[in-house]
């Protein structure tokens, strides 16, 4: 895959960060995403937050499965710590680097695809056993690189661009977050910058399992069938060489709403989808009224957005398994070979 890298040049007057950057620092390649895309928001969201919280990137790594979110690492943080996994194994990949080297700030980016269908056990192990990582999942209800199938994500009741009906019930990811222990659990829409960014840097600075699930609309898969503009028509009514796609260019969705209220945001295709940002009064500290909190409001046919849980306590794996302050991998030959009368005490203790 070839990557297309940004100018190095930039305007000397643009903005630094307490580090001495710009933001130009912060990006990565050019997205090879659809014009429009969701998730281009998101990196750019991403680029913001770190950019702010003056975090040098050599001390991020970044890990993805495999689906148009799991791309987007590329185009942030170009000079931090990357890898690219294997569908749906991005948790488990992170954890073990989490465990060897706990001196990084990790991120991981998914997919509604990549972490609830094929990676859904993956998702829930990583949360439940307190991961210090920030897991975003950049949620848009469809299979984008396989031409637009429901995902898990995707309503029931909600129409594919072919007019077929999904008749399965929907995986929450924040409502299962909150029952699997994640101890900070978010939603934000990617075109509602400034709910957005806040957000990722707190889940950024958060100590544990900090999971965001982000509405992300996919502007590829609008060709309902019946428009004679569609690419199913075209290709029917042609004798074509070649099978040739053209994405249409489509603007960015975006919102700019006050917290406490309800606001419908209307898609490319028309669709609407109704988002409720939680008022300044909410209490984030109670799993149980988040969980409560989110089931009233989807049965009002709203998507809540904002901190809807955070708990101040909380521990990470490396507190659980008490780990030694040292990274793993920095562990010398005097540490990890403490002699015969270490192991022989460490054998009388599991006896």
């Amino acid at each position: 895959m070839t990557y297309i890298t940004k100018p190095k040049l930039a305007h000397p007057g643009l903005a630094r960060n307490e580090l001495g950057y710009t933001r130009r620092y912060y990006e990565g390649a050019v997205s090879t995403l659809c014009a429009g895309c969701g998730h281009d928001s998101i990196s750019a969201g991403i680029i913001q937050a770190f950019f702010e919280l003056n975090i040098e990137p050599h001390r991020v790594a970044k890990l993805s499965g495999i689906g148009c979110s799991s791309k987007t690492p590329t185009y942030f943080l170009g000079s931090s710590h990357g890898l690219n996994s294997v569908h749906g194994r991005m948790p488990s990949v992170l954890t073990g680097a989490n465990l060897a080297n706990r001196d990084l700030i990790y991120i991981g980016v998914s997919g509604d695809g990549d972490s609830a269908s094929i990676g859904l056990g993956q998702f829930a192990h990583c949360l439940r056993r307190g991961v210090n990582m920030l897991y975003v999942v950049e949620n848009n209800g469809v299979y984008g690189l396989t031409k637009g199938q429901f995902s898990a994500t995707a309503d029931k009741g909600s129409k594919s661009k072919r007019g077929v009906v999904n008749r399965d019930s929907n995986i929450d990811m924040v409502g299962l977050a909150l029952q699997l222990g994640a101890t900070f659990v978010a939603r934000s829409f990617s075109g509602d910058k400034a709910q957005l960014v806040p957000l990722l840097k707190a889940a950024i600075e958060h100590q544990g399992a900090a999971f965001i699930d982000v509405i992300s609309p996919c502007v590829a898969f609008n060709n309902h069938a019946g428009s004679t503009k569609s690419y199913d028509y075209v290709r029917e009514h042609n004798e074509a060489l070649n099978r040739l796609d053209f994405i249409p260019r489509r603007q960015p969705i975006t919102a700019d709403y006050e917290a406490g209220t309800v606001e419908d945001i209307v898609q490319h295709d028309g669709s609407v989808v109704r988002l409720r940002k939680i008022a300044k009064d909410y209490d984030p500290h109670d799993r149980i009224q988040a969980t409560n909190f989110l089931q009233a409001r989807a049965a009002q046919g709203e998507i809540v957005t904002g901190l809807i849980y955070i708990d101040p306590d909380a521990e990470d794996l490396h507190s659980n398994l008490n780990t030694v302050d040292l990274p793993l991998n920095a562990l010398g030959e005097d540490e990890l070979c403490p002699g015969s009368s270490v192991l022989e005490k460490i054998n009388a203790d599991l006896r």
